[in-house]
């Protein structure tokens, strides 16, 4: 793919929509493409994170480890980005994304990322919507399985 295709195509994610084109070719140019066919692991649950992935094309599944085994909790499609809390938060990465198709996308180094987000505050902001708007979800996912178990439960009649 050219240089500028990738950069329309990054033009299209909410986080970079308002970065200059001049800046989004910087990013095309020092980010890696990765390629991955279903069922590829982009990355393990517990792996250090160095790196963020904004999707350009395909599907993936975020999936977590419990005692029950792994769990999905969300999809991820095109203009979608992942890995960025294992950078934001300096810890481990929080999830397993395994491709669910073939899937192209723009590996970003922890470095040009966290540059990226200095240079421009009006990226974390989208950022912070991002995460936001996936902790919203979660929190009505857990909402409602915690209901479904209260109403599962005996009621004691004592």
């Amino acid at each position: 793919m050219l240089l500028k295709d990738e950069v329309e195509m990054l033009k299209r994610v909410p986080i970079f929509s308002r970065i200059a084109p001049a800046k989004l070719k910087l990013l095309a140019f020092t980010s890696d493409r990765v390629s991955y066919n279903a069922g590829q692991v982009l990355f393990h649950q517990g792996d250090q994170g160095d790196a963020a992935y904004v999707v350009l094309s395909g599907t993936a599944d975020i999936l977590v480890d419990s005692p029950a085994g792994e769990i999905k909790v969300a999809e991820v499609d095109i203009n979608s980005i992942v890995g960025e809390i294992a950078i934001l938060c300096d810890v481990s990465r929080t999830a397993t994304v395994k491709a669910t198709s073939r899937l192209e996308a723009l590996k970003i180094s922890k470095e040009h990322f966290l540059k990226l987000l200095s240079d421009f505050p009006e990226m974390a902001v989208e950022i912070m919507r991002v995460l936001a708007d996936r902790l919203n979800h979660t929190t009505s996912e857990l909402t409602a399985a915690r209901s479904r178990q209260n109403q599962q439960q005996p009621v004691s009649t004592h």
